[in-house]
């Protein structure tokens, strides 16, 4: 059956304002398109791709206060050490549960993809077990995308190497790996190389928590950017968080920059995590925990936003809202003139496909799947200003959900 959505705006379509939709797939976007047997009436509302979230720890989520909540230093390192006595009490039910929830919550605000780093630091790989069977299970409703991610580090945690590589053959897309939490720097680089060695022989793409940390020496991301220029493999690559970036000097960035475009590499930012956990020992000014996202975006450098974390021992928020992730990010970044604002839905949704590898399944053109995400707004201006809700999203042509406008019991009388 054929399908009209129509009184619509949409993004990166300027003059389109209806859609047909035929067995799942958009056939055309456009105006003045022929009748069909169900016609929809968006309300001239914004029409979007889905969000994507292209970092997120499924198997952290709601751990934050398994400890008491105590936190001492705020830091990326105490998080781990936290995380590390958390994990050993969860169990199959209480991961699967834990992980469903926050996978709702994300679904429920727009975000139809996300990619998962998920702990295989532990010898009963029992998230990563847990997270594959729900990949399976909510396929229809949500793509994930799981990184086998050795959150105790590869050589740090004593086999941690042989569990990442076991992790890929039960089925991960990506291979992980966290160079700047082992306990020297010839050791990370050999993380780093050995990251790169498994995305070959596996056949993988690859995500790397590289340089989270606010010393500007951090160099770990430009080893990286080397060995992927070497083989070629630029665009199957992610470096994630790179705060350091955003400390060093600008003789470094530049050069680095220049080699980051030639490359391909990709990169994705946490702007609210990021900002809460960095700068920590700085006094003031103090350091926004950033990388250069102006600079990417202005160099043609992929970069997205992400929200890593929802209450977990590194973070006590987040709820799996993009538009407050957009809204932090733009904000820390300075990314908030009426030019920038106009492609900056960009930073979670085209930019993270563009990381996952999602480009022949993801977009609002004709042959691709009809996802798409409906915002409670007619303009991308209006709708980042205002930070609006999602009010439908709609997979392969059919809604996930579709919610009214709220409305006023005693409406505002001036």
């Amino acid at each position: 059956m054929k399908k009209k959505f129509f009184n619509a705006k949409f993004y990166r379509h300027d003059d389109a304002t209806e859609m047909v939709v035929e067995n799942g797939k958009i056939t055309h976007i456009g105006t003045g398109l022929p009748k069909c047997e169900e016609e929809i009436d968006l309300g001239g509302k914004l029409v979007l791709p889905p969000y994507v979230d292209p970092h997120l720890h499924l198997d952290y989520v709601y751990t934050g206060r398994n400890d008491g909540g105590k936190i001492k230093s705020g830091t990326l390192f105490e998080g781990i050490a936290r995380w590390h006595d958390i994990k050993k009490s969860q169990t199959r039910e209480d991961a699967r549960e834990r992980a469903l929830a926050a996978i709702r919550e994300e679904v429920s605000q727009g975000v139809q993809f996300i990619r998962t780093h998920i702990d295989v630091t532990d010898p009963k790989l029992l998230g990563l077990e847990v997270m594959l069977e729900l990949r399976e299970e909510l396929k229809d409703t949500v793509t994930i995308q799981i990184v086998s991610f050795p959150q105790e580090g590869m050589y740090a945690y004593k086999g941690g190497y042989e569990l990442v590589e076991e992790g890929l053959k039960m089925g991960a897309d990506c291979v992980g790996g966290i160079p700047h939490f082992e306990w020297a720097r010839e050791i990370g680089e050999k993380s780093v190389h050995s990251i790169v060695e498994l995305a070959l022989r596996h056949d993988k793409m690859f995500d790397v928590h590289c340089d989270e940390t606010d010393d500007p020496m951090a160099r770990f991301v430009e080893l990286l950017n080397a060995l992927v220029m070497i083989e070629g493999i630029g665009p199957k690559t992610t470096a994630s968080h790179t705060c350091s970036f955003g400390s060093a000097d600008d003789a470094y960035a530049f050069r680095m920059m220049s080699l980051f475009k030639a490359s391909g590499m990709n990169f994705i930012a946490c702007p609210t995590e990021n900002a809460y956990l960095q700068g920590r020992q700085d006094t003031y000014p103090k350091r926004r925990g950033l990388t250069r996202v102006k600079e990417f975006l202005e160099g043609g450098i992929n970069v997205s936003f992400a929200q890593d974390s929802i209450n977990d021992p590194w973070y006590p928020l987040g709820n799996g809202n993009l538009m407050n992730i957009l809204d932090n990010g733009i904000h820390l970044s300075q990314v908030a003139s009426f030019e920038e604002l106009e492609t900056a839905f960009n930073l979670i949704t085209y930019n993270s496909a563009k990381t996952m590898m999602l480009d022949k399944e993801y977009g609002l053109e004709a042959g691709k799947p009809a996802n798409f995400i409906v915002l409670n707004e007619s303009s991308v201006f209006e709708a980042i200003r205002k930070r609006v809700d999602v009010l439908a999203s709609v997979r392969n042509g059919n809604f996930l959900f579709r919610r009214q406008e709220p409305a006023y019991d005693i409406p505002l009388k001036f």
